[in-house]
């Protein structure tokens, strides 16, 4: 009997274990894209964020601001806060992306604030500079590794990860005993920008695959496209 559309692809993730490692906060909705699929989520945050953001100090955003952010998950919580004009990339979603869009092409004399977690590139902001804007950098929260091992994790029978960030995958490999980085770094890895791809193959691992943006959504597709090349798990 054939099987309907419908319930192979309810299934076309059946038994794949995926590790998230987004943030807590962060990870519900790829995880619940995942269980959807027939997959199982295991969520190992490599990343914690701590400090209140912006708004714990000021309820709101003054009208005349413009906003410019990276990814669309930014754009959709600022939509929620009732920023309606924000200017975002179509695609890519990293710092080259949106220096590349119209309004931050000549920003001569414009004062820029860069809202941004502490340490983190400096490419938006050298580049806005250049072009002649007033910089300023406000660290809204840290970035914290957490205090966990993730050899519990492996011994579960990891066969995917999905990586959101340089910083989470360095914290990755921290987080891991030497003994157990070669079974680690054959896992293949499912990140969402040429940098951390690149990243990714300096640091030792044997599969990198890049998402074609930086939405659960992508990466959803970039692990379904990967299952489909494998013959057994």
């Amino acid at each position: 009997m054939d099987v309907p559309d419908s319930a192979t692809r309810a299934c076309a993730l059946q038994g794949v274990r995926v590790l998230v490692t987004r943030p807590r906060e962060q990870a519900q909705n790829l995880a619940a894209l995942i269980e959807q699929e027939g997959g199982e989520a295991i969520r190992f945050p490599t990343i914690e964020i701590a400090e209140p953001r912006i708004l714990a100090r000021h309820r709101q955003l003054p009208p005349a601001l413009r906003i410019a952010c990276i990814g669309r998950g930014s754009a959709r919580e600022l939509q929620r806060l009732g920023v309606e004009k924000i200017i975002v990339p179509a695609e890519r979603f990293d710092s080259e992306a949106l220096l590349k869009l119209a309004p931050l092409q000549q920003p001569d004399r414009e004062k820029i604030v860069i809202f941004r977690g502490e340490g983190g590139r400096e490419l938006l902001a050298e580049t806005l500079k250049a072009r002649g804007a007033h910089v300023e950098y406000a660290a809204c929260y840290r970035r914290i590794r957490p205090s966990a091992d993730v050899t519990p994790v492996l011994d579960q029978g990891i066969h995917i990860i999905s990586v959101t960030s340089s910083d989470g995958l360095h914290n990755l490999l921290d987080m891991t005993e030497k003994s157990q980085l070669p079974r680690l770094l054959r896992i293949p890895i499912v990140v969402v920008s040429q940098r951390q791809a690149r990243l990714g193959r300096e640091l030792g691992f044997t599969t990198v695959l890049l998402a074609d943006q930086a939405s659960d959504e992508a990466i959803l597709q970039a692990i379904q496209a990967w299952r489909l090349t494998q013959k057994t798990l």
